[in-house]
């Protein structure tokens, strides 16, 4: 069997114009395992009002952060695949779960190089239903509508993989090496407090009362809040930081439902109430700078954060194409690559 990679990331619109945005926002929104609820209150709800408000304020949000040769997001993402490729003897594609750059052309891109054998990358550290799992639901069901003789074999979820917690903790050190910080906070893109639960294997665990997460369980495997904490718990240890010196939080929540908490705007706000002048923030959610990074993080956080006192605010990037992380994953393809062939 001739091997392949797919790299898949969460997509772009094609460009900041309000009509590309909408578009986009319309495929993304209408995602049941995004806005996991009835088909027909998702339809009222994201056609009905989202797409009515909320694409133009979108639009100029990625304006603020469009660069000349594209979306961050892909460019970055595209660098990436590059970088990987050249780790790898075997054929590399990218593709976006949302957009243009579907799924389907990154397989048939695959398939075009006579790939049969494709392990399948989404590029998220933690598992959640609104990432890797609506990734992998896809990919199935276009393999067999689509590519039935292809066999996809995929990463699962590697936020506590010793290597990439030693890349993770070397980018932040590199980054925040002479800045000057009172506290860290780690934030993670929010999802509703419900999908942890419908995520949860075995039913009963899951209660969001911040014991569960530090109680083992199978249900670890498949929980995204759990993986967050982990990631921060495992960076801190590397970086030596002391308790009371870091935080986790979430961004990035839509409607009324609970999320996540606690909050991510609210934390630096209240950082900066209590006195602290100094804060680097890290988004560990994402491997690759995108809207929720350079312009929720680096401008809006940035502007909460001095608006109540702070002074320094350094927000470090994602691993984006750093070299070590391309190398970390031209490894994982070739361990897999050598134990397919080994079974």
């Amino acid at each position: 069997m001739k091997k392949g990679v797919l790299l898949v990331n969460l997509g772009s619109p094609d460009s900041p114009s309000p009509e590309d945005v909408k578009k986009y926002l319309g495929e993304f929104l209408m995602d049941e395992r995004v806005i996991d609820i009835p088909q027909l209150a998702r339809l009222a709800l994201v056609k009905g009002i989202i797409l009515k408000t909320r694409p133009k304020a979108s639009a100029a949000a990625y304006k603020k952060i469009w660069w000349d040769e594209g979306s961050p997001l892909i460019v970055i993402s595209e660098r990436l695949a590059a970088k990987v490729q050249q780790e790898v003897k075997y054929p590399v594609a990218l593709a976006m779960r949302y957009g243009s750059m579907t799924i389907k052309k990154g397989l048939q891109e695959l398939v075009d190089q006579g790939v049969d054998e494709v392990f399948l990358i989404p590029l998220y550290p933690q598992f959640a239903m609104a990432t890797t799992e609506t990734i992998l639901v896809l990919a199935e069901e276009l393999r067999q509508k689509y590519f039935p003789n292809i066999k996809i074999d995929h990463l699962p979820a590697f936020y506590n993989k010793p290597d990439y917690i030693s890349v993770l903790s070397a980018s932040v050190k590199r980054h925040l090496e002479g800045k000057t910080y009172d506290h860290v906070l780690f934030s993670y893109h929010g999802v509703p407090e419900r999908h942890i639960k419908k995520s949860d294997v075995t039913k009963s665990h899951c209660k969001i009362d911040g014991s569960c997460c530090v109680t083992p369980s199978k249900a670890h495997e498949f929980c995204y809040k759990h993986q967050c904490l982990e990631v921060t718990r495992l960076v801190a240890e590397q970086l030596g930081l002391e308790e009371g010196a870091f935080s986790t939080s979430f961004q990035s929540r839509l409607g009324f439902d609970p999320w996540l908490q606690p909050y991510t705007d609210r934390t630096i706000e209240r950082l900066g109430l209590e006195g602290t002048k100094n804060m680097a923030i890290i988004t560990p959610a994402f491997v690759s700078d995108c809207l929720e990074t350079l312009e929720e993080i680096a401008m809006e956080g940035q502007e909460l954060f001095h608006e109540v006192g702070g002074k320094e605010f350094t927000t470090v990037p994602c691993l984006n194409d750093d070299a070590e992380w391309s190398a970390l994953l031209g490894t994982w393809i070739n361990n897999w690559a050598d134990n397919s062939v080994k079974a």
